[in-house]
């Protein structure tokens, strides 16, 4: 399995009872396949630009982890959900996501400084 974060902009306009359908429904295929979802809403922040005529967007990050087969589910379910502007998956490396395997690193012990009698 492979870690992943969505971050998804919703329409400012909508009421949290409009959200929630849209991520119930992308998240399905993950939490059928018994994976775990974090949501962290960030609420409503301005754009630097206008984007599909609203300077407004409310931003939702989902942080799952998945099997890269799910993904194409999860990416179409957003693109198709009329409350949704934009939304971006972003694939965590195992290095930053903490589940990368490493090996034991020997530390070999440092020579003592030599003396070099100047004193």
């Amino acid at each position: 399995m492979r870690s992943y974060e969505v971050v998804v902009i919703f329409d400012a306009t909508l009421e949290e009872e409009a959200i929630r359908p849209v991520l119930d429904r992308a998240t399905a295929p993950i939490t059928k396949d018994g994976g775990k979802v974090t949501t962290d809403r960030w609420g409503k922040r301005r754009f630097a630009y206008e984007l599909k005529h609203r300077w407004e967007g409310n931003y939702v990050l989902l942080a799952f982890q998945t099997e890269p087969s799910t993904i194409a589910e999860i990416d179409r379910v957003l693109y198709l959900a009329d409350a949704v502007l934009r939304h971006k998956v972003i694939h965590i490396p195992d290095k930053v996501a903490g589940t990368a395997r490493t090996r034991p690193v020997e530390v070999a012990a440092e020579p003592a400084p030599a003396s070099t009698g100047a004193e």
